[in-house]
């Protein structure tokens, strides 16, 4: 942990690993559990108010849209159901926060340095308390960028899930390259994202649970993955009974599935997780919230069963992937946001995930 700094407040950190029955998707490998204590503020809002007085990033032509969970100190902000582009200012995913008496956890961070600075400046707006923990729900440019405007004027530490730290250009089995995402984001989204915009990468990792006590709060961190991506991790907030899902569920638009560690049978077991959870409110990672788990994770879940069963068929009968994709009914999702670009790498990626298994099946039975 880095040396407290003058006039700043202080920080200990509590490890305890617990070894535990396994049980599917979020099983019980680890629990890390976090202590803080607070010292004086002062420094930490001059540095705040200084920061916003410099206006480091570009600025946004539309501020977030804050919203609040009824009944509860935790915030969320939703972004466009399209891709990253210079309409929507790469504000495509969800992140939000919860206010708590000893600080503030923020999940996830948005996908630009500018969206990271207005989500901080919108938590200015609400608490002085100072942000103690960004945690990820995975390492995609869109949920990660933001990052830098917490590490640049915060003292946040950065959790993440462990294959996270994967996130780095010559990790062979990453789901998206570092290096090349930035470099065709700051093509995309100039003047958001720049040459001057770095990944910020996790100060603290976990296998597959995670603890925080802050404020009266227990923040359980849980490893869905893989699923969508390698590290996909999700947030539950109690006693308030709120999770913070990350992009194990989506809606709204056609997911992105085109990597190499998207794993769409684990990512419908993580749904049937979430159901089991039963949150009073669920935040995704892209879409609208919801009160009701089965309705929230019945777009992904359907969408997933539906291209899994046309590329499976077509695997099991030894079909052309691109015969089987035009002859394929896509008329329930064609006018959905996000379709265009992803719909058919999906459907390919799925198209060998079946295969894999298909292999996998016949040479067990020799």
């Amino acid at each position: 942990m880095p040396a407290p700094c003058a006039g700043g407040w202080r920080r200990r950190t509590v490890l305890n690993w617990h070894r535990a029955a396994q049980v599917p998707v979020v099983a019980l490998a680890a629990l890390l559990v976090i202590a803080l204590i607070p010292a004086p503020l002062s420094a930490q809002f001059a540095r705040a108010a200084l920061a916003e007085d410099s206006a480091p990033y570009p600025p946004l032509t539309y501020p977030l849209v804050i919203k609040q969970v009824p009944g509860a100190p935790i915030y969320y902000t939703l972004g466009s159901p399209g891709i990253p582009d210079q309409q929507n200012e790469g504000n495509t995913s969800n992140a939000g926060f919860v206010i708590t008496s000893d600080g503030v956890v923020v999940f996830d961070a948005l996908g630009t340095p500018s969206l990271g600075w207005n989500l901080l400046q919108a938590i200015r707006k609400v608490t002085d308390a100072p942000v103690r923990y960004n945690v990820v729900s995975h390492y995609h440019a869109d949920h990660i960028y933001g990052l830098q405007a917490f590490k640049d004027h915060t003292s946040s530490i950065v959790i993440a899930q462990e294959r996270a730290t994967e996130y780095r250009e010559d990790e062979e089995t990453s789901g998206e390259r570092a290096n090349q995402r930035l470099d065709q984001r700051r093509e995309a989204l100039a003047p958001w994202v720049d040459e001057n915009t770095r990944v910020v990468p996790p100060d603290i990792t976990f296998k597959q649970r995670a603890t925080l006590y802050l404020g009266g709060k227990r923040f359980v961190l849980l490893y869905a993955g893989p699923a969508h991506s390698a590290s996909d991790s999700m947030m539950m907030v109690e006693p308030d009974g709120v999770l913070f899902a990350g992009d194990v569920v989506q809606n709204d638009r056609i997911p992105f599935m085109n990597a190499d560690d998207v794993d769409t049978a684990n990512w419908l077991r993580s749904l049937g997780e979430v159901e089991k959870l039963d949150p009073k409110f669920i935040i995704a990672g892209h879409g609208r919230p919801s009160t009701d788990a089965k309705n929230a994770v019945a777009f992904t879940r359907d969408y997933i069963i539906y291209v899994r069963a046309a590329m499976g068929k077509a695997v099991e009968e030894w079909a052309d992937f691109d015969a089987t994709y035009n002859r394929v009914d896509w008329s329930k999702y064609k006018n959905m946001p996000a379709f265009d670009v992803n719909n058919r790498s999906n459907a390919y990626r799925i198209f060998l995930e079946m295969e894999r298994l298909q292999f996998r099946a016949g040479t067990s039975e020799h």
